[in-house]
Parts: C-alpha cells; structure tokens; sequence
C-alpha cells in the first residue's frame, strides 16, 4: 500500500514538473491513524496521533531538508492555507480556529511563543456501545510524556463485548488477543487492549511509546501529571470544552448519522441480524460486568 501511494504521488510531483508548477506549490504528505488496534487507531496512545509529516515547496521552504522537532498538528493546515492564500482568518467567516500558521517553519523562524506541547482528544469514533455512546479522552504531549484522562471508565474503550468491540476491525491478532480473556494466564493481553481504563494515564512515549506502562499512580510522578493535567485543563477551558463545565453528555446526544449502524448496540440486543462490515463473527463475546 506504501509503495502504491508512493507511485502515484511520484506521478503527481511529476505532472507538477511537466507543468512548472512545482517550485511554488506546497506539498503535504501525511497520514491517518495506525494500524486498527485498540492502542493505535481510534485511542489516544502515542502511536495514534504521532503520524508522519513531510512538506515539500522549494519556493516557500526556506533551507529544505531540515527536520523541525516542534509539535504541530491537522489544525494548523488550514490556518496555513488560509494564510498563504492572502487571507485572514476572519475572512473565511468560519469559528475562530485553534491551530497555528505554520508559515514560521517554512521562514525558519522559531515559533512565538515555541510550539512545546499538543492536545489530542476523543469524543465519538465508532458505533456497538449502549445508545451509541462514545469514549470521550483528552490529553497532552508535552516533554516527552503523555498525560489522559478518561471521563466514562465505566464503559468499554475498543466497544463492547457483546457487539464485537467494533472499534477494532476483525484480524486474526485480534482473534488471538480475545482468546485470552479466558486463559488466566493470558488474560493481561486482552485487559490491555479491550479492558476498562483508569480516569488517568500517564505515559513517557519516549521510553515507553507502545504506552504500556501507566505511572500516573507512581508517587515519583505526581508532581508531572498534576502540572500536565493543569495545562491540558487550563487550555481546554479557554477554548469553552462542554467536558470542562460538565456538559460533556452533549456530545453523546447528538444522533449518528449513519441511519443503517445508528442504534447498533439495541438493535443486536433485540435479535437483529446486522453485519458491521469490520469484524469478524467470532470477534463476539458475552458480556461482562464492568
């Protein structure tokens, strides 16, 4: 599939040459989420959000070649464009934007004030949880450290059981991970990727970025993830987070769109035959008491 893409965008820097556009066009080449695991795709941990990013514009980028350590993120593409299109923000007529023009780094200029850190956040990202509920995370990379927090630990972070854990598509390292919830010897396996989670995590992704190992109840880090939780706090309610005044049941109100996956969870409770399209059948399991 890398090579694939690979192919295709050769042709398009290619079609830019043949034209002579190529030296004044930016060009942005990323990625989505990891691979479709209950630590990768659809969560939190580090290999959720550290996706790569190249950018090439030969005209634009000053001293091509570098690679800039500061944190950026998807918000700051379109404050860029917006930018670079000769336009302010408040032309677009859209809600003031979180993320930041990233035209400093195509200058070489360091960043006002420098870009240390970045908020990740999850609110809805899949369908099986009673009345389509979602998993709702916040967090903060900040100096090597992820700092989460949960706010429903009540309820199953890769879907429940008893519709197949739809967050996680169906593959057979799935299938092998779910044979160990009833080997007691193996049951670890399956905990960590389907089992409930603390209120807080915390993680150092430098040592540590499968975040396998949670020390946000070590008392040596106490102090670390007090200050992280302050920041990731402190900034979220200033952009007016619904989660940070208690109104975050808001966003489980709003309704699924997709009307054939809408319901999922009531729908098989009631004896309905629906078929995902992700999972495998034996990828259900009975449900357990949280």
């Amino acid at each position: 599939e890398i090579e694939w893409f690979d192919s295709h965008l050769a042709r398009m820097l290619d079609e830019l040459d043949r034209q002579d556009e190529l030296a004044n066009t930016l060009v942005v080449v990323t990625a989505d989420n990891g691979m479709p695991f209950p630590r990768v795709k659809g969560q939190e941990y580090e290999m959720s959000n550290h996706l790569p990013l190249a950018m090439m514009w030969p005209a634009g980028i000053r001293n091509p070649g570098r690679k800039v350590d500061e944190f950026v993120s998807f918000i700051d593409f379109a404050p860029t464009f917006i930018e670079l299109a000769g336009l302010s923000w408040n032309d677009t007529g859209m809600a003031p934007a979180t993320g930041r023009s990233l035209t400093n780094l195509f200058a070489d200029e360091p960043s006002q004030p420098p870009r240390d850190h970045v908020l990740i956040g999850k609110e809805r990202h899949d369908v099986g949880r009673p009345h389509d509920e979602g998993y709702p995370i916040r967090g903060i990379v900040k100096e090597g450290m992820l700092y989460l927090q949960n706010f429903e630990t009540s309820r199953w972070p890769g879907g429940n059981p008893e519709t197949g854990y739809l967050n996680c598509d169906g593959s057979p390292t799935k299938t092998e991970i779910l044979n160990t919830r009833a080997r007691p010897d193996q049951r670890q396996f399956w905990n960590w990727s389907f089992g409930l989670r603390p209120s807080e995590e915390l993680y150092n992704v430098e040592n540590d970025p499968e975040c396998m190992r949670n020390l946000a109840s070590e008392p040596q880090y106490a102090e670390e993830k007090t200050r992280l939780r302050e920041q990731l706090f402190d900034e979220l309610k200033d952009q007016d987070d619904p989660r940070m005044s208690g109104q975050g049941a808001m966003f489980d109100a709003f309704p699924y769109v997709d009307k054939g996956s809408a319901g999922f969870y009531e729908r098989v409770m009631q004896g309905e035959k629906l078929n995902a399209g992700w999972i495998n059948p034996t990828d259900v399991q009975a449900a357990e008491t949280p």
